[in-house]
C-alpha cells in the first residue's frame, strides 16, 4: 500500500503560481520592493550611521548641505543632519504609521460594514449617511483637520505617529465600510446564513463566523492600495507642516519641504533621496495591489484563461 505524500508549499507559492507572464514579473518586483522597505524599516537603527536628528560626531559639527562623501553617503541637509540616516529612519516611521492606520481602519470599518449590511433598517441608514459624509470630504483636508485635533498636547514620537495614523485611519474607514457592507447585503440571504439563523445562532455569531469569511476576499487588494496611498498622505502632511515633528521622528515629506530652497541652488541630494524612497515604496505597494487584484479576481482569471485558449487555437 502506497501512501500519497502531500507536499507542503511555501506561503504565497499558490499566489505566484496563479500569476503568469508580465503579471508575475510585476508581482515579484512589487514584493521585492515592499520586502526591502520592511527590512530597512525594521533594521533602521542598525543600518543608519547616525541618529535621525544627529548633527555632530565626536564633538565636531557636520557641515550643512555637504555633498555626498565617504562620511555622508547621501550628503547632509540644511539642518546639518545626515540624509542617509533620515531616509532610513523615515522608512521606520512610514511602516509604523501604515501598520497602525491600516489596523485601525480594519478594526473600525469591517465590523461597522457587517453591522450595517446585516442589520439594515435605521442602523444602516445612519451609518451609510455618516460614511458618505466622511467619504465626500476631501481626503487630504480631512487628514489635516483630524491631525490637528488629535495632535494637540502630544509631544512624544509615538504620540506624533499615532496622531498621523489616526488622521489617515479616518480617511480610509469608509472604504472598508462600503466594501464589506455591500458584500454583506449580497450574501445575507444565502442559504447558509438562513440555516445558521434557523439553528438559533446569535447575530454576532452569524456576522463574524458565517458572513465575515465570505465578504473579505477583496480586502487584501484594498489594504495594499491604501497602504501606498497612506505613504503619500503621510508625506503630504509632513510636507505641509502638519505631520510629525522632525526631532521626534524622521519623515520624508518634512525633509522634502526643507529641501525646496536647496533645489534652486543646485543642491539635489537633500530632495532626490527622500523623494526616491517615496516613489519606490509606493510603486512596490501599487504593483503588489494591482497584481493581487488580477490574480485573486476570478473574473479576470477567467478572461485570461479564455484569451490564452483563443490564442492557442489561432496558433494551431
Amino acid at each position: 500500500m502506497t501512501t500519497a505524500v502531500k507536499r507542503r508549499r511555501l506561503p504565497g507559492a499558490d499566489l505566484l503560481s496563479k500569476a503568469v507572464g508580465l503579471q508575475r514579473v510585476t508581482l515579484i518586483t512589487g514584493l521585492v520592493l515592499v520586502a526591502g522597505f520592511v527590512l530597512v524599516a525594521v533594521f533602521a537603527p542598525l543600518l543608519a550611521p547616525y541618529g535621525l536628528a544627529q548633527n555632530t560626531a565626536d564633538g565636531v559639527a557636520f557641515v550643512p548641505q555637504q555633498g555626498p562623501s565617504a562620511e555622508h553617503w547621501f550628503g547632509t541637509s540644511v539642518r546639518s543632519e545626515d540624509v542617509l540616516s533620515r531616509v532610513l529612519f523615515g522608512a521606520r516611521t512610514a511602516l509604523l504609521v501604515i501598520a497602525i492606520s491600516v489596523t485601525l481602519s480594519l478594526l473600525v470599518g469591517v465590523p461597522l460594514g457587517l453591522l450595517s449590511g446585516y442589520v439594515g433598517r435605521w442602523v444602516d441608514k445612519i451609518l451609510v449617511l455618516v460614511m458618505d459624509a466622511i467619504y465626500a470630504f476631501p481626503s487630504l483636508l480631512l487628514a489635516i483637520v483630524v491631525s490637528i485635533v488629535v495632535a494637540g498636547g502630544t509631544s512624544s514620537s509615538l504620540g506624533g505617529m499615532l496622531s498621523a495614523a489616526i488622521a489617515i485611519t479616518v480617511v480610509y474607514v469608509p472604504q472598508y465600510f462600503r466594501v464589506v457592507r455591500n458584500a454583506t447585503v449580497a450574501v445575507k440571504t444565502e442559504p447558509y446564513v438562513d440555516a445558521a439563523r434557523v439553528t438559533g445562532a446569535s447575530t454576532a455569531r452569524i456576522m463574524f463566523r458565517h458572513i465575515l469569511s465570505n465578504v473579505t476576499g477583496s480586502l487584501p487588494v484594498i489594504v495594499t492600495i491604501n497602504a501606498a496611498d497612506a505613504i503619500l498622505t503621510l508625506a503630504a502632511l509632513g510636507f505641509l507642516g502638519f505631520g510629525i515633528e522632525p526631532t521626534q521622528a524622521a519623515e520624508w515629506g518634512y525633509d522634502l519641504n526643507k529641501a525646496l530652497n536647496d533645489v534652486s541652488n543646485g543642491i539635489w541630494w537633500t530632495s532626490i533621496f527622500p523623494g526616491t524612497a517615496i516613489v519606490l515604496v509606493v510603486l512596490g505597494m501599487t504593483l503588489v495591489g494591482e497584481s493581487l487584484d488580477e490574480t485573486l479576481n476570478p473574473l479576470l482569471r477567467t478572461r485570461r484563461a479564455v484569451t490564452s485558449a483563443d490564442k492557442e487555437t489561432v496558433d494551431e
